[in-house]
């Protein structure tokens, strides 16, 4: 018992202060895939709602194929995949080789387009969610498509679309574990190194099943509250 106490304290044995990176890279990487799952799922969502036919048809494609892959099958495509294609292509024109990518860039792109295919939907089913009389009756008034977005659309998307952000946000803290493939030393790429090498495995894994869920469950909660703020002037 003690020595599973000085494994996980912050003595020279210790492995806290590298589990307590880990999480903080763990957190690191689902809020840069978030940002840009948010940000693309927002184009892909405009895309399906008010884009050309062939720009609607490409967003639904996008959407179809990142959903229906396996998260890790996109990250090792990004890490191992895409550098291997950049290199045949720069000795074809001549160029100078790439080095690899770094892993942190990697994962959060990675899960990020995986988690704008999500996103996408949900946005397009907020706007959805808005009765069409008020975009008419914007128009009555002349606002414009700006106006109409700032005033109308996004206040009442964000509260409508909050609650299953908040799922989105919970599948990239647990997607990203996979990124422990291309070494990036998260929090399940440290569990592994640490059981291994101190053949504790039972005893990391359970520390990193903690920590996953408290982070699950202080983000479950701030989403709650989140959404419960931003509804409080909703009737009944």
């Amino acid at each position: 018992m003690m020595d599973d106490l000085a494994l996980l304290g912050f003595g020279p044995d210790g492995w806290a202060p590298l589990l307590l990176k880990g999480c903080l890279l763990t957190l690191a990487v689902s809020a840069a895939s978030m940002a840009i799952g948010t940000a693309l799922g927002v184009l892909l969502a405009w895309a399906r709602l008010k884009g050309p036919r062939w720009l609607r048809r490409t967003a639904l494609v996008y959407g179809v194929i990142l959903r229906g892959v396996p998260e890790l099958l996109v990250i090792l495509l990004l890490y191992f995949g895409l550098p291997s294609l950049i290199l045949s292509l720069s000795e074809t024109l001549g160029w100078e080789a790439p080095g690899l990518p770094p892993p942190f860039l990697i994962g959060s792109v990675s899960v990020g387009l995986v988690s704008a295919a999500y996103q996408a939907e949900i946005f397009r089913g907020g706007v959805g969610a808005i009765p069409r009389g008020q975009f008419e009756a914007a128009r009555a008034m002349g606002f414009s498509d700006l106006m109409c977005f700032h005033r109308i659309v996004l206040p009442q998307v964000a509260r409508i679309v909050l609650p299953a952000l908040g799922n989105v946000w919970q599948f990239n803290l647990k997607d990203s574990a996979l990124i422990a493939v291309t070494g990036l030393s998260e929090l399940m790429r440290t569990s592994l190194v640490a059981a291994g090498s101190t053949r504790h495995p039972f005893l990391f894994f359970g520390v990193a099943m903690a920590l996953y869920l408290a982070l699950t469950t202080l983000s479950s909660t701030a989403f709650y509250y989140g959404g419960r703020h931003s509804s409080r002037w909703d009737r009944g």
